[in-house]
């Protein structure tokens, strides 16, 4: 059997707003679960909105941010070296791919719901029953998503996102263009919170999202499992 292939998408917008400030990926709700499939025998691969590096959130570099995953990444020259070189989604066979995850960071609040190729892609992973991953800020991709129906793929689903309460936390309430634990709600997904910055996973049949970078290393971990059932059951 192929080994199978995971799709991450990941931001390239470094700015909130027009005149904000510097924001991009969330790197360990990238790093974790990429070497959580890597560890898992699966082939991660990665692709950017733009092509080229992603932006990366500087607050990535305190050393609060400095987690076991992201220590890792920072050593690892053929991941950090490779991420330069990263393709533009649209130039990606998206049909080669058995799953796709999307990583965190405020930057996807902006890219991920304006670009129609990963919206497009998204809505041909749902056609064809095949898994989709996302976690905290990663989840805005989901939201102009139809399923096969016509209806919000996220309607009536459980569904994990980074939360009110957290932007607020972290004083970025006002800086968003919208909330996105409102949008999901609006759009008829079931969003049961937990405290902030505690991890919070939630699964849907195919579909594996999670509140939080705490709750990424969940998130890669079920959709682990739900591609291993998916090919099993093919």
């Amino acid at each position: 059997m192929a080994q199978t292939r995971i799709l991450m998408v990941l931001t390239s917008n470094d700015r909130t707003g027009f005149n904000g400030g510097p924001t991009g990926l969330w790197l360990d709700s990238f790093a974790a679960p990429f070497y959580a499939f890597e560890d898992a025998g699966l082939a991660p691969e990665i692709a950017t909105i733009k092509g080229g590096a992603p932006a990366i959130d500087p607050a990535c570099e305190t050393d609060e941010a400095l987690t076991e995953a992201v220590r890792r990444f920072r050593g690892d020259a053929r991941l950090t070296e490779g991420l330069t070189a990263a393709p533009a989604l649209r130039k990606v066979q998206i049909t080669a791919y058995d799953a796709i995850f999307l990583p965190g960071g405020r930057g996807a609040m902006w890219d991920f719901t304006a670009c129609p190729e990963l919206t497009v892609a998204l809505e041909q992973f749902a056609l064809k029953a095949r898994p989709i991953g996302a976690v905290g800020h990663g989840v805005a991709g989901l939201t102009p998503v139809m399923d096969p129906r016509g209806q919000p793929l996220t309607r009536g689903r459980k569904v994990a996102c980074f939360t009110d309460a957290e932007e607020e936390a972290e004083g970025y309430a006002g800086a968003m263009p919208y909330s996105l634990e409102g949008k999901l709600r609006s759009l008829g997904a079931e969003v049961e919170p937990t405290a902030p910055f505690t991890p919070n996973v939630a699964v849907d049949e195919l579909l594996a999202t999670g509140q939080n970078a705490a709750s990424a290393m969940g998130v890669a971990e079920a959709l682990v499992e739900i591609v291993r059932g998916v090919r099993v059951a093919a």
